[in-house]
């Protein structure tokens, strides 16, 4: 390659105060990789968690290449690649152990994630290996590919791959960020029934225009289980996306239909899950723990995209050179995904 050098932003050490714009070689494709220009950088929560050194038990060594999710070219092959060619545009898969199935044993013990503890896409240009590339629906931008590793596919892997949702089922998200929105967006598409909570009636009146059935305002009704029973006429939900955690699972048992799922995600409130266990037992309910998901998963997920033409919803898009401010962004609370397009 002709450009030699590349800028990345890394972390000398933990806290965003930290990271800075550092400068080093263009990595060069092994056997089995590729290299990719990046072209767009999609944030997560878990980034920030990282970020902050609050999530890996171990931390990776430093300085550290933050962030998982991105889309952009291939512009080099190693020997014995087979799966992609120059100029495709591809994603990464955010477990690079787990292909198919269930997930590889070793996964649940030294799980090789993008992004931490494996080094992450916020750099001009990132290697990896070919397994782990997915080929990015064409009818999408890098900008709305890059924010499709994580939260797209956690919602989907969530409701469709485990949850296995049907049409006239109902699916209630929380809150308006990535997973949220996109299991919005999935549900609606295939026919289901989407409630959302929100502190925002704003962003209640914007999830809405998406398809959104019901909107609860969880400030002016912070026992939303009550509110979730009577707009489905004291059935419950099938389907819930649980973001929250702590005494937030309480809510969601009592919102659940007989038989209903709950999946739990984030724990944006607490990492300890409280529940009673009366509401559990009595509507035989399932608590499925998501970790995103695999790779053939993820390549269902994009042909859903294409033939139900979803857009993912982007909050707002920062130049390469504005990285810290995107992420002070992700802080506030933003409505869908925040990007940072790394080039044009």
């Amino acid at each position: 390659m002709a450009n030699e050098s590349m800028k990345a932003w890394q972390l000398p050490a933990f806290g965003q105060a930290t990271l800075e714009m550092s400068e080093r070689q263009v990595p060069r494709p092994g056997p089995g990789e590729i290299l990719v220009k990046v072209a767009a950088v999609a944030l997560n929560y878990r980034d920030k968690l990282i970020v902050d050194g609050k999530l890996l038990a171990e931390p990776p060594p430093r300085p550290f290449v933050p962030t998982s999710d991105m889309a952009g070219e291939v512009v080099e092959l190693g020997p014995h690649t087979r799966r992609f060619h120059l100029g495709d545009r591809v994603m990464g898969n955010f477990w690079t152990q787990w292909l198919d199935g269930e997930p590889p044993r070793a996964m649940l013990k030294h799980g090789l994630s993008l992004g931490g503890p494996l080094p992450g896409m916020l750099a001009e240009y990132v290697v990896l290996p070919e397994e782990v590339a997915v080929a990015v629906p064409a009818s999408l931008s890098n900008n709305e590919a890059s924010t499709l590793p994580v939260a797209a596919l956690t919602a989907w892997f969530a409701l469709v791959e485990m949850g296995r949702l049907r049409a006239g089922q109902t699916v209630l998200v929380q809150g308006t960020g990535g997973v949220s929105l996109f299991g919005l967006q999935f549900a609606a598409a295939l026919g289901a029934r989407v409630l959302i909570t929100s502190r925002s009636e704003d962003k209640l009146a914007r999830a809405t225009a998406l398809g959104a059935w019901a909107a609860i305002n969880s400030s002016n009704t912070p026992t939303w289980a009550q509110a979730v029973l009577d707009s489905t006429s004291g059935d419950g939900v099938d389907h819930i996306l649980e973001v929250l955690g702590g005494d937030n699972l309480c809510q969601s048992a009592e919102a659940l239909a007989g038989g209903g799922r709950i999946s739990q995600i984030g724990f944006m409130s607490d990492t300890e899950l409280r529940i009673p266990v009366l509401p559990l037992m009595l509507r035989r309910a399932t608590i499925q723990g998501i970790s995103v998901g695999h790779r053939r998963a993820f390549e269902d997920m994009n042909q859903a995209i294409e033939q139900n033409g979803i857009k993912p919803v982007i909050d707002s898009v920062f130049p390469f050179t504005e990285a810290p401010a995107a992420f002070q962004r992700l802080e506030q609370g933003p409505f869908g995904k925040v990007i940072i397009q790394v080039r044009d």
